[in-house]
């Protein structure tokens, strides 16, 4: 995973979303036209649109009147005189915050929701990878997927295995269902009986601590046994503080540039994607604030000014498992998006529990 400096936010200040001020029925109305209509064409919304949406049962007149009034409140914005209405934050925010709940999938969408998890196989990051691809065709947009932090999981069992009298395998399963296996050469052979006292030793001292803090183990007074013990402690030290952060899968760059009409911000958009600690950041400050939508300058990041975040946290059997979150222009789809970010998160996070018992092998490193 590329590795790159920590997140600043010395270009703008974020702005803490406010909720969105109450308006009359009928002004409310014509916004949520506005917006709904931007979001399926991306082009400025005139009065001709609007009128006859549900809510809005009035002349032309009235309906250019209160757009003028909804700009004049920072609702809308008139990219040109002769042209329609456009949102603008504030605009999205109040959309967003009057939202009757998520959209709801297609048919379509929910049955390849629940075929993808009835299919899917592989180890975990298998899945999250593939997770990213399926919120990417569900959504259109680029998407983020974050496995656990190693270091948080959980040890489900431990085990020492001979391969020869003086090599032996460090097998760790975790509660993400993840498997380590490290090969250690012995300075001196051991025997069956030692490697067995030494596994159970290890397992009942393991199961129940996390990676990142596996504990110490008193010394049995058996040479052979505790040597075994160091260097399998050793090893699951490792395991935890080997640097290894949270697993991340980016999905649906390509689908940025068709998104925006500004060269220079789909090239500032793809330069973050790629910058994957960064999107973990800006992902996790998002929920520590309690949001769930961040639309542009609300995450206080210039690059992604442009941009919206729509993010959830993944659980399993009751942990934080992850985050997934879904990145597209300000005039993303809203509704689908987060309907796609709960129905998968949901699935991801049964699937993830499902995967805790797993004995699949990782495979060595």
């Amino acid at each position: 995973m590329p590795t790159t400096s920590p997140l600043h936010r010395d270009e703008i200040p974020p702005v803490a979303p406010r909720p969105a001020p109450e308006l009359e029925a009928r002004k409310a109305a014509i916004l949520n036209a506005v917006v709904a209509e931007y979001i399926e064409t991306a082009q400025p919304v005139g009065s001709t649109h609007v009128i006859g949406t549900p809510g809005v049962d009035v002349s032309s007149a009235t309906v250019r009147s209160e757009m003028a009034s909804l700009e004049r409140d920072g609702f809308l914005v008139q990219p040109h005189t002769s042209a329609g209405r456009i949102p603008t934050d504030k605009g999205y925010r109040f959309f967003v915050d009057h939202l009757a709940g998520p959209g709801r999938l297609s048919g379509d969408q929910r049955h390849e929701v629940r075929q993808f998890f009835a299919h899917v196989h592989g180890e975990v990051e298998e899945l999250l990878a593939h997770t990213s691809g399926l919120l990417t065709r569900l959504t259109d947009c680029a998407t983020v997927v974050v496995g656990p932090r190693h270091e948080s999981q959980v040890v489900r069992s431990a085990q020492l295995v001979g391969l020869a009298p003086a090599v032996v395998l460090v097998l760790v399963v975790s509660s993400d269902g993840a498997v380590e296996k490290r090969t250690v050469e012995l300075d001196r052979p051991v025997s069956d009986d030692a490697l067995a006292v030494a596994s159970e030793r290890l397992a009942h001292h393991l199961v129940g601590r996390t990676l990142g803090d596996p504990g110490e183990v008193a010394p049995t007074g058996d040479e052979c046994v505790d040597r075994l013990m160091t260097t399998a402690m050793g090893v699951v030290g490792q395991l935890g503080n080997g640097g290894e952060a949270e697993q991340v899968f980016v999905g649906g760059s390509s689908r940025v540039a068709s998104a925006f009409g500004a060269v220079d911000t789909v090239r500032s958009v793809l330069a973050i994607l790629e910058q994957q600690l960064v999107v973990v950041e800006l992902i996790e400050e998002i929920l520590d604030r309690g949001l769930s939508v961040a639309i542009g300058t609300e995450h206080g990041f210039e690059p992604l000014a442009s941009c919206a975040l729509v993010v959830s946290p993944v659980t399993a059997a009751g942990e934080v498992a992850g985050t997934i979150g879904v990145l597209g222009p300000t005039r993303m789809n809203y509704p689908l998006a987060l309907a796609a970010v709960q129905v998968v998160g949901e699935q991801l996070g049964e699937r993830l529990a499902r995967s805790a018992g797993s004995t699949r092998p990782r495979g060595g490193r």
